[in-house]
């Protein structure tokens, strides 16, 4: 679910107002308070936006998993900007060569730069840090 697939469904007018309530369901502090607000807000506006409202209940248990891992930054986790960046860098890669000679070599030019790319993340520009991941991990299995 994409807060712009909801704000699609509702009028022109209605789109700051809503969209800026809307945000504050991501923003509270725990998944309680956000179901709490999700409430409130489809109370709000069910008779209005009926279609916005359905997207919204369909998709919000996903969107809301970021709780679930609170060692990470709720920023990173909650966001796919990570992955927008990375298939805009296959893409301009991909154009320079315009026309490949197989699927093979393409395969093979999308498999180099991930490596390339895997490995950069793994060695100095961690988005997410690896003791934070094994803190996690051991979090969830103590909690098992």
């Amino acid at each position: 679910m994409k807060m712009r697939n909801i704000l699609a469904r509702i009028t022109l007018n209605d789109k700051d107002h809503v969209g800026l309530k809307l945000k504050q369901i991501w923003k509270q502090p725990d998944k309680v308070s956000a179901e709490k607000y999700d409430e409130l807000f489809i109370s709000e506006f069910e008779e209005r936006f009926p279609k916005a409202i359905e997207i919204l209940e369909n998709g919000l248990e996903d969107s809301l998993q970021y709780y679930h891992f609170p060692c990470f930054d709720a920023r990173k986790i909650s966001s796919t900007n990570i992955l927008k960046r990375l298939n805009v860098e296959i893409r301009r890669r991909s154009r320079v060569v315009s026309v490949f000679p197989s699927i093979d070599s393409y395969v093979r030019l999308v498999t180099c730069y991930l490596i390339e790319y895997s490995e950069d993340w793994s060695s100095g520009r961690c988005y997410i840090n690896q003791s934070l991941i094994e803190e996690q991990k051991n979090l969830l299995t103590n909690a098992a």
